[in-house]
């Protein structure tokens, strides 16, 4: 049960018209654990089944990541669940029903590609840092290093000069800098589709930082009318999230459990 007045103002507003209901969710460290290696990266049975429920019964449930589009659909089994749609790099992209849009590469991401490997060395990354090519974003991780907080506060600034030189933006995240194009976030995106879909609720579940926009759109939301109701993926590594939501649980199995339970909600319904 969510523990502030507005989250069960907007559960109960979904679950009495959940046809018109918009459930948006994250992908790492909600739908799916976070692992070492993010191409490793699935979404957890549990929470593919419940989405799978959910299709049928909710309006619309749409992935929002920062991951490109393709990755999510086959890592969460997507592909075959109809009626969903997944955002893609913060927005920029979007599959549904088996079909990708996608803008042309933001400018200055060439450029900062080709320069990344120069200014991590020249910064004294260590051992462990790694560069995830996310097509259009560049992610520097530091959970491999011996001390990934320190790392990520020691390539911060070179990675932020790289950035504002290139005309990118960079987002942090569960111990990784994103550098991506500016103005494409979740809350943005969330916004977007609640404009398109009009619908009689909103939900919202996500675990990192790049997930605040979306938990600010949702109260935004609240403020203009529309009932909401933001879930955090609760974790030890990004602890400052669950000040912020409506209801906590414990991480993608939390998250699964909650869909499950929803899923089962409204079939009683």
């Amino acid at each position: 049960m969510p523990s502030t007045p507005e989250g069960r103002a907007g559960l109960a507003a979904l679950l009495a018209d959940p046809a018109r209901a918009l459930i948006g969710l994250d992908f790492d460290g909600t739908l799916a654990p976070i692992v070492p290696e993010p191409a490793d990266a699935r979404a957890l049975p549990a929470a593919a089944a419940a989405l799978r429920r959910l299709s049928g019964l909710v309006g619309t449930i749409a992935v929002i990541t920062g991951r490109p589009a393709l990755d999510a659909v086959r890592f969460a089994g997507l592909d075959d669940v109809p009626g969903v749609v997944v955002l893609g790099h913060y927005g920029r992209q979007r599959w549904a029903a088996g079909r990708l849009t996608s803008p042309p590469p933001p400018a200055g991401l060439a450029e900062a590609r080709t320069r990344l490997p120069a200014v991590l060395e020249g910064a004294g990354a260590p051992d462990g840092t790694r560069i995830e090519d996310k097509g259009e974003a560049l992610a520097v991780h530091t959970r491999r290093t011996a001390s990934p907080q320190a790392a990520l506060e020691q390539l911060g600034p070179p990675l932020r000069e790289l950035a504002a030189s290139t005309g990118l933006a960079v987002e942090p995240g569960r111990l990784v800098l994103e550098l991506r194009p500016p103005g494409a976030d979740k809350g943005a995106a969330l916004r977007e589709l609640a404009a398109e879909r009009n619908p009689s609720a909103t939900m919202y579940c996500g675990d990192d930082l790049g997930d605040r926009p979306a938990f600010e759109a949702v109260r935004q939301l609240r403020s203009e009318g529309l009932p909401g109701l933001v879930v955090c993926s609760g974790s030890a590594e990004v602890t400052e999230l669950a000040a912020a939501a409506d209801l906590v649980v414990d991480g993608p199995a939390g998250v699964a459990g909650l869909l499950t339970a929803l899923a089962g909600a409204i079939q009683g319904g």
